[in-house]
């Protein structure tokens, strides 16, 4: 008996529909393969958005959660636990900063760095209170909630939740005198991603993030960067920031940090920065939470190897090669870094909602952003042959479509 159409139908019936998700019901999965209620499998390309960066179950990171889960799951920040220090050490030495201050979704990453920058504002560069504001860039995704789709551009985020939260001066991406001449004294941060990802794996110009880091230290102001969905291995180094030589004041991680087991977020920056912050100003409850901390801290030992910057980047040009072959014959661009691609496909074929429905009848699972475009994303566990696999069959739904 099928499931699938079934289960659907009740995700449909119970759930909120602030999701479109293909009709694909998993049911188990492995490395960079899903399984579905009906037992079909799929070749992983999305992955959660480089939430699973290390692949579906790594056996290192199972091994660590289920340890801890015989061991402690939550002690709230009243107390300290055996599994902390570790991991804001380790942490903060891949970053190359001096202190952590963890949470669990990119959005509250974000939600913090953003009051951070705004003490460090009024505290160290001296801003008269109430009137700190921090740039951003046009095409940006940094989350949902109230004030951050306030300084977001798409309309779909933004559109009926306001009033929205002031303080915030979007210029276009990768425009770098823009960006500094909207700089001024109240400025206390820019905030970016080094790679836009929801936008289509947007890469900025050449020496757009050395001229982001020069314009902000020259103006006193806080370079945040963004590496929710670009850090931690995706475009094959541990940082998107890493690829331009450019070092930012804070990095905000998630998704992968939490090695696809549980919702890990970090703000990384050295002292004088998230020193600002005094107990009582700024928390969670579930924030770096023991079940957290050995999950992360077995992911930031996976990435001190060096192995999958290495995959990333090796099986990246591969996965790039092989795309840009495709311009032509039904693509009309490709863009990203790494094992990360953002693709066009030719609207006059089929919208990139579409093309995920016909790669997903051919076993393959990406996912559509902004119309035509389609993301990339695989496990960096992924192999050569399976990211073969994956553009011939992209190449055979461009040439049905032709």
């Amino acid at each position: 008996m099928v499931r699938t159409p079934a289960a659907v139908r009740d995700a449909e019936r119970w759930t909120a529909h602030n999701y479109h998700p293909l009709p694909v019901v998993i049911s188990s999965a492995e490395g960079a393969w899903l399984t579905d209620v009906d037992g079909r499998r799929y070749l992983d390309c999305l992955a959660g958005y480089s939430a699973l960066n290390f692949g579906h179950r790594h056996p290192q990171l199972i091994a660590a959660a289920h340890a801890q889960l015989d061991r402690l799951t939550l002690t709230s920040r009243a107390f300290i636990h055996d599994q902390f220090a570790d991991f804001c050490r380790e942490l903060a030495e891949l970053c190359g900063k001096d202190l952590v201050l963890p949470m669990n979704t990119g959005a509250e990453a974000v939600e913090t760095a953003i009051k951070v920058a705004r003490k460090w504002g009024y505290q160290v560069k001296g801003v008269p209170a109430g009137q700190a504001t921090i740039v951003v860039a046009e095409g940006n995704f940094h989350g949902r909630t109230t004030t951050i789709v306030s300084f977001s551009t798409d309309t779909d985020a933004r559109d009926d939740f306001g009033p929205y939260t002031p303080g915030f001066r979007i210029v276009p991406y990768g425009d770098l005198a823009a960006l500094e001449a909207a700089i001024d004294d109240t400025t206390v941060a820019v905030l970016i991603e080094p790679i836009q990802g929801e936008q289509g794996v947007v890469v900025p110009p050449e020496g757009y993030l050395p001229g982001v880091r020069r314009v902000c230290t020259e103006r006193n102001v806080l370079f945040v960067a963004d590496e929710i969905q670009s850090g931690l291995g995706r475009t094959g180094s541990t940082f998107a920031c890493d690829d331009e030589g450019v070092t930012p004041d804070m990095y905000l991680l998630g998704k992968a940090l939490g090695g696809g087991i549980v919702p890990v977020s970090a703000v990384v920056a050295d002292a004088e920065v998230l020193g600002v912050l005094r107990p009582g100003q700024h928390g969670s409850t579930f924030g770096g939470n023991p079940l957290a901390c050995a999950v992360a801290t077995e992911v930031v030992r996976l990435l001190a190897t060096g192995e999958f910057q290495r995959r990333s980047a090796e099986l990246g040009a591969r996965l790039h090669e092989s795309l840009r072959a495709l311009v032509g014959q039904g693509l009309v661009a490709v863009r990203g870094r790494g094992l990360w691609a953002g693709i066009d496909i030719d609207p006059a074929l089929m919208s990139g909602r579409e093309a995920c429905e016909r790669l997903a009848e051919r076993g393959v699972l990406a996912k559509d952003t902004h119309g035509s475009t389609i993301r990339l994303a695989p496990p960096l566990v992924v192999t050569a042959e399976e990211l073969d696999h994956a553009v011939e069959q992209l190449a055979a739904v461009l040439a049905g479509a032709r």
